[in-house]
């Protein structure tokens, strides 16, 4: 990630529609997944400065796992419940995990399936995975170089990846349907006139309330339409 976009990212994650609006969807799905709250194992890889931890809290006991230490450094008092690291033999965990999230972490790496395969064997039997990635390359903006983007994915390369990596793919959604129009015009915009990439910046009140509002909504409503800014999937281990 660009470091000014680092530096300006706990703000945008507290207080950004975006952000905002998919925590609100994520917690819906978590709910989901868990079912009861308060006894879960939950790892969140590629967790940054633990800005998620407290609204997990009340599922369980959750821990982060994160290669950026000065990012870590920040997680103020989760510190102690993130390990500095990579996602991969070296990480022993001291139990199996129910709930696995990489929110917006492979589109990162080229090669994502031994990070998934870990993700498989720390996995409780009946534990799941959580994913999020941004969604089709046809979409790229200078908004992934900013963010070191390898790849965006289709639903459908998500799930063969989850599949070809020890795990099933339970179900697959796309999330911020109304960004796609916006994103093509910007694509178009950027082939015709180079620009350098911008950090982000939380808009006027009244602009960050209602597109908020108006994302948890379209979820709600659209979340089944074929296409979006961003693929959700939820996966559980093979079993044998």
């Amino acid at each position: 990630m660009d470091e000014k976009y680092a530096a300006a990212y706990p703000d945008l994650y507290t207080g950004h529609w975006w952000w905002r609006a998919r925590e609100d969807i994520l917690l819906q799905e978590i709910q989901a997944l868990l079912k009861s709250t308060g006894q879960a194992r939950i790892l969140d890889v590629g967790c940054g400065a633990a800005l998620f931890f407290d609204a997990l809290e009340p599922f369980g006991h959750v821990e982060g796992l994160e290669s950026d230490r000065t990012a870590v450094e920040r997680s103020g008092k989760w510190r102690a419940r993130v390990t500095v690291g990579e996602l991969d033999d070296t990480y022993r965990p001291s139990a199996p995990f129910d709930l696995i999230l990489m929110l917006d972490v492979i589109e990162h790496v080229r090669q994502p399936r031994p990070l998934l395969r870990r993700a498989a064997e720390i996995l409780a039997r009946n534990g799941k995975l959580l994913v999020t990635v941004p969604a089709f390359t046809w979409l790229w903006t200078s908004h992934d170089d900013l963010n070191n983007h390898a790849t965006r994915y289709s639903a459908a390369q998500l799930r063969a990846i989850l599949d070809g990596a020890g795990l099933t793919t339970l179900r697959t959604s796309y999330l911020f349907q109304s960004l796609v129009a916006p994103k093509l015009l910007v694509r178009a915009r950027e082939s015709l006139i180079a620009s350098q990439p911008q950090v982000p910046r939380i808009p006027p009140k009244p602009i960050n309330r209602a597109a908020h509002t108006w994302f948890r909504v379209e979820h709600q409503l659209m979340g089944w339409l074929p296409f979006g800014g961003s693929v959700l999937a939820v996966a559980s281990p093979k079993l044998d």
